[in-house]
């Protein structure tokens, strides 16, 4: 059963993230490669952001007593499978996985394009991951009626 206070602090974790990064993306990508605090705190909460999805994600896996992901990116496939996102939400959050995982290893210099990217219009799948985990754990077996 899922422990539904710890869904919705990272819930919360994850809104304030994204405000975050939201606020301090400039609009523009050449403004955010010039100002490098902007980046890094914009990287930095995308970072946080989806990491509080993969805490999530683990967390309502090890709960319902689904097998384990072998992933990241599979997390949210075995999210899908048992139709906690839809495969879209799934697909777009694997990717943000991908960037995650570049940013938390410095794996080379951060590509600001993709960033600025993550930080507009990539938003969007993180507010969607938001709405679909709280309306399964609305529609879940163990919610109160």
């Amino acid at each position: 059963m899922v422990d539904r206070d710890i869904v919705a602090a990272k819930l919360a974790e994850l809104s304030t993230r994204i405000e975050r990064a939201g606020r301090h993306c400039p609009s523009s990508i050449a403004a955010l490669a010039e100002d490098r605090d902007a980046l890094d705190l914009v990287s930095f909460n995308l970072l946080l952001a989806v990491q509080s999805c993969l805490d999530l994600a683990s967390h309502i896996i090890a709960d319902e007593g689904w097998p384990p992901a072998t992933s990241l990116a599979q997390a949210f496939r075995r999210l899908a499978e048992h139709r906690v996102l839809s495969p879209a939400t799934a697909t777009a959050l694997a990717q943000a996985a991908g960037l995650r995982n570049l940013v938390a290893h410095g794996y080379s210099d951060v590509d600001v394009a993709r960033i600025h990217q993550a930080a507009t219009t990539g938003l969007a799948d993180l507010r969607t991951f938001m709405h679909e985990v709280s309306v399964w754990l609305g529609a879940s077996p163990e919610s109160p009626a």
